[in-house]
């Protein structure tokens, strides 16, 4: 029976297996039966499922998984925590440990391997410094999934279900929102976690769907696009995206003219107003956010000296500039 997610259990793994953690891995371990329970009933996971869990730490939400789904396959870098885990799982017949980066995983493989091709369900409590990399990665890759049910920043799930004419809606969510259905299942507090984090905590469960809501051509081109346009938020679309050089020349206004017209566009409305509150606003969102992942990034940087962390961080920074 699930028993880890009681905090006297948890210290008492820990203290056994004498576990320091990792703040190059953003680990922050949930000590709260209710929580768990929330995610386990918001993924909607079934007895035919199989389900992905990334970053298990000490298997606190895998025994829960494994006590619902058919087969847990959970991923884990963390080398420390692979003996705990063997332990703490040993009663489980239907989870698979593997020792590795989820970003370096072949998630497809594991689909065919553990679930004869068919949509994953995955659930995770993410590292913040990670989040973004982790979900466009398997969005992009277009990996089977039928729902993503993950623990992530508070700030950063509000963003992925804005809608637009928000301050907060920008090119994290129209990249969510293109792939997969957003809803906010749970808002958690710090004190839910051991060690506490220094923000709040969002269950969020993107469920994804069948079709895009809209048909493209070109994905990569699409996001470049719209990374290019919320990049340069006070600039013309124009001028955005021929800055950014998505289509190898710079581009002036007669190139876009005819498709404004047709469109029924006035240029004038095709930037916010300058000194606008909203402009106002949504720039100091925007450099809040930015300041925030250059902070952590340094201090990942400064406490393990890796240049992964750099190249995870600009990742994160290209759908968090917007």
């Amino acid at each position: 029976m699930a028993s880890l997610g009681i905090p006297a259990n948890t210290i008492a793994v820990l203290q056994k297996y004498g576990f320091q953690f990792q703040k190059k891995y953003g680990q922050n371990f949930l000590i709260d039966t209710h929580v768990l329970e929330k995610i386990i009933s918001e993924s909607e996971i079934t007895a035919d499922d199989c389900v992905l869990e990334i970053g298990p730490g000490i298997g606190t939400m895998t025994q829960y998984l494994a006590e619902n789904a058919r087969h847990v396959v959970c991923v884990e870098i963390d080398d420390h925590l692979i003996p705990i885990l063997k332990e703490t799982l040993s009663a489980y017949e239907n989870v698979t440990i593997i020792h590795g980066d989820i970003l370096k995983t072949d998630v497809k493989a594991l689909c065919d391997t553990y679930n004869e091709g068919k949509p994953l369900k995955v659930v995770a409590n993410l590292p913040y410094y990670i989040t973004t990399p982790i979900i466009m990665g398997l969005f992009e890759s277009h990996v089977p999934l039928s729902s993503i049910t993950i623990m992530v920043q508070k700030e950063v799930a509000d963003r992925m279900q804005e809608t637009p004419g928000t301050k907060d809606y920008g090119a994290l969510s129209l990249a969510v929102q293109y792939y997969a259905k957003p809803e906010i299942v749970a808002n958690v507090p710090p004190n839910c976690f051991m060690p506490r984090p220094n923000v709040g905590s969002a269950v969020i469960r993107l469920t994804r769907y069948d079709k895009p809501p809209v048909e493209v051509q070109d994905e990569k081109k699409m996001f470049a696009l719209i990374r290019a346009a919320f990049n340069q938020r006070r600039k013309t679309l124009v001028n955005a995206v021929s800055n950014a050089g998505i289509y190898g020349q710079q581009l002036g206004d007669a190139a876009y003219r005819p498709w404004n017209e047709k469109q029924g566009i006035d240029k004038k409305r095709q930037q916010d107003e300058p000194g606008s509150l909203y402009d106002k606003c949504a720039a100091e969102h925007i450099e809040q956010t930015v300041a925030n992942d250059e902070q952590m990034e340094a201090q990942h940087k400064k406490q393990c000296g890796e240049k992964a962390i750099a190249e995870q961080y600009a990742h994160q920074r290209e759908w968090h500039s917007d």
